[in-house]
């Protein structure tokens, strides 16, 4: 397919898009909780027409249309509830408190959902901080760190820029912004007098979602998709010096750590990635078909052979998996250790919402499990409940 010359790149301005995969309808929200099936059934969708910068890799949602997407104490983007992730994640904490001795220092997080990893960090290093989030809810947040953080909720924009830290996080937060080079701009320019504030990003791996033709994570509020390479070079352009480049969480994340720098013209930290990301971008779609075919065609198999078949995870792999197989009566339910989502549907298909409980009495033959991460907690939590179904992940 001939680049498409009437989308810019927003991360080099380049004017070489590549139209490589294309949604039709996609849920325009993936964590909102919706309390009746009738609103999950008849929730908005709008297409995603996947672009490829043909000059620096940034892969982006040519047709995404913000308005669309709601951040409010709606959204339940929270996996705290899960024993594995809050492990990872205080790691990760650990992690930064020691590499950047961050104790009694002040720090701000971008984009800080419920305010646990900001929690943790100011718990970890006696520090204080700032969050911003229009998801925030107060009433939630039981740290004993909570007193030395101001959380706003609202997004962080120009007008916040006067905030200064001395050290700065932003995770799973910048692919929800269309205008990432603004975006990344605008933090370096927050730091102009700072040259000791480290930053911190946390995005989804692109890469692993190319290898691995995850179409399941491929969401409309996600409009923008970094790989090692697009990512180091945006905050190169934008004038930082990248400290440290790398995955996490079973390569679901990529972890970038810079500092501001007054160098001129990017530094090239990472080069030499573009013919292979070029090879896995045309081969996507293709592969994209023929998972979603065998899973349409597994979920037949089950639903006529009157097999009980449950997905566990009702986050957004969860909500775009089953909108994009779409097999009707082939799922009776979907589950969620969390229970601020217990007992609300998911959107397109409003399959309801359950707890693990659920499932002593429901009694599945077939449990689906959406991050294979969770593999091992979730088959412990069906042991415990005496349950053997056949666990498959995606």
């Amino acid at each position: 397919m001939n680049p498409a010359t009437e989308y810019r790149c927003f991360c080099c301005g380049q004017r070489c898009i590549r139209i490589f995969h294309e949604v039709e309808a996609a849920p325009v929200n993936s964590v909102l909780n919706l309390t009746t099936r009738e609103s999950a059934l008849s929730f908005p969708t709008r297409p995603v027409r996947l672009g490829f910068c043909e000059a620096c890799g940034f892969i982006f949602n040519t047709v995404f249309d913000k308005s669309m997407v709601e951040y409010s104490s709606r959204c339940e983007e929270s996996q705290g509830c899960s024993a594995t992730f809050r492990k990872w994640q205080e790691g990760l904490a650990r992690k930064l408190v020691e590499r950047y001795a961050l104790r009694n220092k002040k720090l701000i997080e971008i984009g800080c959902g419920k305010g646990e990893f900001l929690n943790l960090l100011c718990e970890l290093g006696a520090n204080t901080g700032i969050g911003f989030d229009p998801a925030y809810i107060p009433e939630r947040n039981t740290s004993p760190a909570a007193a030395r953080i101001q959380f706003i909720r609202d997004y962080y924009g120009e007008k916040y820029t006067d905030h200064r830290g001395d050290f700065v996080c932003c995770k799973m937060t910048l692919e929800h912004i269309s205008d990432v080079g603004g975006f990344v701009r605008m933090v370096r320019r927050s730091l102009e007098g700072a040259p000791a504030t480290k930053v911190f990003f946390q995005v989804p791996n692109a890469q692993r979602i190319l290898n691995e033709a995850a179409f399941w994570d491929i969401y409309y509020e996600h409009c923008s998709y970094f790989t090692a390479g697009s990512l180091a070079r945006l905050f190169e352009r934008a004038g930082f010096a990248i400290l440290a480049l790398g995955c996490e969480y079973d390569e679901q994340y990529l972890t970038l750590e810079a500092a501001p720098t007054n160098g001129v013209g990017p530094q090239a930290v990472l080069t030499g990635d573009m013919d292979a990301l070029r090879t896995a971008v045309s081969r996507f779609a293709a592969r994209v078909q023929t998972h979603v075919a065998q899973w349409r065609e597994r979920l037949r198999g089950y639903r006529d052979a009157g097999r009980r078949v449950v997905v566990w995870g009702s986050g957004s792999k969860g909500v775009t998996f089953l909108a994009t197989v779409d097999v009707r009566d082939a799922v009776g339910c979907v589950v969620d250790i969390n229970p601020n989502k217990q007992g609300c549907y998911m959107a397109k298909t409003g399959l309801e919402i359950v707890s693990p409980e659920f499932l002593r009495r429901y009694r599945p033959d077939v449990v689906i499990v959406m991050n294979p991460v969770y593999r091992e907690e979730i088959i412990a939590d069906l042991n415990r409940m005496a349950l053997q179904p056949a666990v498959l992940t995606i």
